[in-house]
């Protein structure tokens, strides 16, 4: 089968040819027909991710796919379509992963959409749930608005009944994330971004994916009492938080790896995709998938989401 995969940390990826041993005890091969790409591919190829494996591993996070071969002790059986939180190996024709990593896909789901669903959607769920307790009638402020996980935060925060203000670069960014549910668009490079919230009433919860500048600057605009949810730093940089304010205010600063809770609390992820699914499958969700690529052209679309080129989430369709 074919793989990208990375030789050593910090060095170029490149699609290799490599044997598939048949599946071991509580795993199942998936023939992978999709995989969803995420900025910690990125960080990966650098070697800067917390999670990065030890080199040579196959790079993609998650994937969707149908099972073809059960190992010992296994209740998947051929023929299922799944969505894999896999945390490597995503991008190849096939793999052998866990069976608690699988999760029977929505009928209605394509593997395009399965591959985009599970990171972004669980990011934000957990988020704007677990972590900031988001109450109907409050003020989301979401960074990044347009990005792969920033448009799951729109949508959800509209789910749950939120008003939200949708920060992105730009007009046409500006318009997908109206047209994901947004009820207010500010500019993100508007020379005063934090002038530019409070004029809409501010915040009461930040959902920050971007980091940098604009991180600091919606902070900076949260209510007394408000949250903060530390999500990414897609920018490069971190933003520099004034705690005296947290102090003063009252503000919460969550963090967020929704990985890490696959050791912290695996039922609040259980829970939270099952909820999710639920949603997708009443027509509540709609993953917004701004490319898709070929195999051949994964180097291309990790490009593109390093120059935050993309909208929503980039896919590598594989096989089919």
């Amino acid at each position: 089968m074919r793989a990208f995969q990375i030789a050593q940390t910090k060095t170029a990826p490149r699609i290799v040819a490599l044997d598939l041993p048949a599946p071991g005890p509580g795993e199942v091969q998936v023939s992978i027909r999709a995989c969803g790409l995420n900025f910690a591919d990125l960080l990966m190829i650098e070697g800067k991710y917390q999670d990065t494996p030890a080199a040579p591993f196959t790079l993609g996070m998650e994937l969707a796919g149908e099972v073809v071969a059960s190992g010992p002790g296994t209740a998947l059986t051929p023929g299922t379509r799944v969505a894999v939180f896999s945390g490597q190996g995503g991008l190849a024709e096939a793999g052998n992963f866990p069976e608690e990593r699988c999760t029977p896909m929505p009928e209605a789901m394509s593997f395009a959409q399965a591959a985009a669903f599970q990171i972004a959607y669980g990011t934000s769920h957990v988020a704007l749930d677990a972590r900031a307790g988001l109450k109907p009638g409050e003020t989301l402020v979401v960074l990044g608005a347009a990005g792969g996980v920033g448009l799951t935060a729109v949508e959800i925060g509209k789910k749950m009944g939120a008003r939200v203000i949708a920060c992105a670069r730009g007009a046409e960014k500006l318009q997908i994330a109206r047209a994901a549910g947004a009820d207010e668009t500010v500019d993100s490079e508007t020379e005063d971004l934090k002038g530019a919230l409070k004029a809409l009433g501010g915040a009461d919860v930040v959902y920050d994916a971007i980091g940098g500048a604009a991180g600091e600057a919606a902070f900076r605009a949260l209510k007394p009492g408000g949250r903060y949810l530390v999500i990414g730093f897609a920018s490069g940089s971190q933003p520099k938080l004034p705690l005296n304010h947290a102090l003063v205010k009252n503000i919460a600063i969550h963090g967020l790896y929704w990985g890490g809770y696959l050791k912290l609390d695996p039922g609040l992820l259980t829970g939270s995709m099952a909820r999710l699914f639920d949603w997708f499958a009443q027509g509540g969700l709609s993953p917004h998938i701004g490319g898709t690529y070929p195999l051949e052209r994964v180097a291309e679309a990790l490009e593109d989401l390093r120059a935050r080129r993309s909208t929503g989430k980039l896919v590598i369709e594989i096989g089919g």
